[in-house]
């Protein structure tokens, strides 16, 4: 096994909490330094709607990305990005190029479930 970390407890992945959600709007994050959107992302009725920055540009449009699934840490504090707050993580695959791929369900599910 290979890694830059020393390895996780189990009890410290279980404290990661990732859960799917539905981007429900994204737009252009003019203000960022670095090419970005600023997505609001549904993930159901216990959690509700929660806002990220995510530097995505590179193979998606905003238009693109309403309806999308993604998966998302929620229990991160938000994050003050320039003059927008960021409450949770997008997960995604970072190419060697750093382009990012998001991480999404292969099959349709319900907002909110947990990744585990």
């Amino acid at each position: 096994m290979s890694s830059h970390n020393p390895p996780l407890t189990w009890s410290e992945f279980e404290r990661v909490e990732m859960r799917v959600g539905t981007i429900v709007s994204a737009q252009v994050f003019e203000e960022a330094r670095h090419p970005a959107y600023k997505l609001q992302i549904d993930f159901g009725a216990e959690i509700g709607t929660r806002k990220s920055s995510a530097q995505i540009t590179d193979h998606y449009r905003p238009e693109d990305l309403i309806g999308k699934q993604v998966i998302a840490v929620v229990n991160f504090p938000p994050k003050q990005i320039g003059p927008f707050m960021s409450e949770c993580l997008v997960l995604g695959a970072v190419q060697s190029d750093k382009s990012v791929i998001l991480l999404s369900p292969e099959k349709l599910v319900e907002n909110g479930l947990h990744i585990g």
